[in-house]
C-alpha cells in the first residue's frame, strides 16, 4: 500500500481497510489454511482417456495456483459517481498533498528541541540609562525570560513537517554566521576557540562558520576544523586588493611609521600584516561576497576562551530586539596608535552632519577635562556580534572611506576596535547597542566573567571594571578619563561614588583612582 494511499485513507476517514495480500512469494503461491494436492504429470505411454483426465487435472490445478486479484483501495469510491470519470488518481494525489500541507501548517509545531534542565536564574541585564528610560523599546530582559533555556535549540533530526510548522509558528532562523580571520599557522588556536564555542553554544544552534585567510587554507586546516562541528563551513580567501597597500599610500612614509611605532612600543606597530588586518576588519570584511547571504555575524578569534553555557539564540536575540551591535568588553586603547583619529572623525562630522543619527550619543566617548577630545574608549572588537546591514549602510561606508583615504591605517596604526566604536556611536542610538555581560570570555590578558553564574560558567566572576586599562602600557603618556569606559557607557547609578571617597585621595595611597564606586557589578541583587 502506497504512502499516499495511507495518508488519503486517514484524511478521508475510510470506514474500513480492505485486505491486501502480502506480495511475498510464499503467500502469493499458497492461500492461507490450504494444502496443495499432489498430481502426476502424464507419461508418453498413457492412454487417451488418462491423458484427457490428466489434462483436466492440470487445468484444475492451474486455476487453483492462480492468486486472487487483490482489490486495492481506491479513493474513487468516496467520490460521487458523476465525477469519477473526470477525476484522475494524479489529481486526487495533488489535492491530498495540498490538504496535508494545510493540515501541518495549522497544527502547532512539535517540541523538537534539545532537552536541557530548566534553570530559573534571570540574566543580569545591564542597560545604558538612556535605554532604560524608554518604554516603547523592545524588552531584552523579557525576551530572555521567555526564550532562554534553549527554546530554539535544534535537534539532530528535524522533519519537513516540523520545518513547515516552525515557519508558521516561529520566526525564521536568522541568516547569520560565525566568522574568523585566521591563518593556517593558527590552527591550534582556532581549534581551541571552536571547540569551546561549539560545546557551550553552537552545537545547539548549528550556525555556519566562515573562515577568511589571505592565502588558501591547507587541507590539514580544513580537516581539523570540519571535525569540530556539524555545521557547514566555508573557506574563503581575502581579495588581494583588500590585503595590500593602496596606491595612494606613500610607501616611504609608511616604512618610517613602522619603524617609529615599533621603537616606542606600540603593540604590533611594526607589523605590515597587522595594518592590513586592521584595515580589513574595519571596512572590508562585510563586503566579502560570501557574507552577502548573511545578515548577522559573530566574530571569533583564535586562542580565545568561552567559559559559559549560553542557553539562548544570540542571533535571534539581536534580531528580535532590534539591536545593531553587541560587545563584551569596553576598555581603553593605546592612544599612540591613532593620534589623528579623532580630528579626522570631527572633520567627517562637520562634512556630513546629515549622516549622524538624531539619537547618537558621543558624550560618553569625550573627555571634558581633556578639551573634549576622544577618551580612547573602545568596544573590544575581537568579540562582537553585529548587524551586517548596518556596516553595509551609507553612513558607515562613507566614514570608513574617509579614514582610509587619509592613510591612517598605514601612517599610524588605526585599529578596527576604535573605528567600530566611533561608527556605532555616531550612527546607532544607544538603545540598539548591547552589553553581553552574561558571556564569559577571555582574549590574551583581558578576561570577563559574569556574576551569579557558577551553575553555567567555569570562571571566577570579574568586577565590571576589570580590564579597563590593561591594553595601555605604563610608558604611554595618555590621560585616562575620570570614569571607566563601561561606566561612562552605562551611566546613571554606575557613576555613583562612595561617600567621602575621592580619586586623588585614593591615588595618594597608591591606588589607581577607580575603586570608589558604589556598584562593582558583582552584586547579587
Amino acid at each position: 500500500m502506497g504512502i499516499l494511499e495511507a495518508i488519503t485513507r486517514k484524511l478521508f476517514k475510510s470506514p474500513h481497510k480492505e485486505h491486501v495480500y502480502d506480495k511475498s512469494p510464499k503467500f502469493l503461491a499458497t492461500p492461507s489454511h490450504t494444502t496443495i494436492p499432489k498430481f502426476d504429470i502424464p507419461s508418453d505411454t498413457s492412454t487417451a482417456s488418462s491423458s484427457s483426465s490428466s489434462a483436466s487435472s492440470l487445468s484444475s490445478s492451474s486455476t487453483f495456483w492462480r492468486s486472487p486479484t487483490p482489490s486495492f483501495w481506491s479513493p474513487h469510491r468516496y467520490i460521487p459517481t458523476k465525477l469519477r470519470k473526470n477525476v484522475s488518481n494524479r489529481q486526487i494525489g495533488v489535492l491530498v498533498c495540498v490538504a496535508l500541507t494545510i493540515f501541518v501548517w495549522l497544527v502547532p509545531p512539535p517540541q523538537n528541541y534539545i532537552d536541557v534542565p530548566h534553570i530559573t536564574s534571570p540574566y543580569q541585564v545591564f542597560l545604558p540609562i538612556a535605554q532604560a528610560a524608554k518604554k516603547h523599546l523592545p524588552n531584552p530582559q523579557q525576551w530572555l525570560e521567555h526564550n532562554a533555556n534553549n527554546k530554539f535549540a535544534l535537534s539532530s533530526s528535524s522533519s519537513i513537517a516540523n520545518a513547515i510548522s516552525s515557519y508558521r509558528h516561529v520566526s525564521p532562523k536568522p541568516r547569520a554566521a560565525l566568522i574568523s580571520l585566521v591563518r593556517n599557522s593558527e590552527l591550534d588556536g582556532i581549534v581551541q576557540s571552536m571547540t569551546q564555542l561549539e560545546y557551550h553554544w553552537n552545537r545547539k544552534y548549528q550556525y555556519p562558520w566562515v573562515f577568511f585567510n589571505d592565502e588558501p587554507f591547507s587541507d590539514e586546516f580544513k580537516a581539523a576544523t570540519r571535525n569540530l562541528t556539524s555545521s557547514k563551513i566555508y573557506y574563503e580567501v581575502v581579495p588581494k586588493d583588500h590585503w595590500s597597500l593602496p596606491d595612494w599610500i606613500d610607501e616611504g612614509r609608511f616604512m618610517n611609521s613602522l619603524e617609529y611605532l615599533g621603537a616606542i612600543g606600540v603593540g604590533k606597530g611594526w607589523m605590515i600584516s597587522y595594518r592590513h588586518m586592521c584595515r580589513w576588519n574595519s571596512g572590508f570584511f562585510y563586503r566579502h561576497p560570501r557574507l552577502a547571504e548573511f545578515d548577522w555575524y559573530w566574530r571569533v578569534e583564535p586562542d580565545v576562551h568561552f567559559f559559559c553555557d549560553i542557553d539562548y539564540d544570540v542571533f535571534r536575540f539581536m534580531r528580535d530586539n532590534r539591536l545593531k551591535y553587541g560587545f563584551n568588553m569596553n576598555i581603553l586603547d593605546d592612544a599612540r596608535s591613532f593620534p589623528s583619529l579623532w580630528s579626522r572623525t570631527r572633520s567627517f562630522i562637520n562634512a556630513h552632519p546629515e549622516l549622524i543619527h538624531p539619537e547618537a550619543d558621543l558624550d560618553w566617548l569625550l573627555d571634558a577635562r581633556n578639551s573634549g577630545d576622544y577618551n580612547n574608549c573602545q568596544f573590544f572588537s575581537n568579540f562582537e556580534v553585529g548587524d551586517l546591514n548596518f556596516f553595509r549602510g551609507k553612513a558607515n561606508e562613507k566614514y570608513f572611506d574617509w579614514l582610509d583615504r587619509g592613510g591612517g591605517f598605514y601612517y599610524e596604526r588605526f585599529g578596527d576596535a576604535p573605528i567600530h566604536t566611533l561608527s556605532v556611536a555616531m550612527f546607532v542610538p544607544k538603545n540598539e547597542i548591547w552589553f553581553f555581560r552574561d558571556i564569559g570570555y577571555q582574549h590574551d590578558i583581558n578576561r570577563h566573567c559574569p556574576p551569579k553564574s557558577a551553575h553555567r560558567c567555569s570562571c571566577e566572576p570579574t568586577p565590571i571594571d576589570e580590564n579597563f586599562y590593561r591594553l595601555v602600557p605604563l610608558e604611554s603618556p595618555q590621560k585616562k578619563p575620570d570614569d571607566t569606559c563601561i561606566r561612562q557607557f552605562l551611566g546613571g547609578p554606575w557613576l555613583d561614588k562612595k561617600s567621602g571617597w575621592s580619586q586623588d585621595g585614593e591615588r595618594m595611597f597608591g591606588g589607581d583612582g577607580y575603586h570608589g564606586y558604589e556598584l562593582t557589578g558583582l552584586e547579587e541583587g
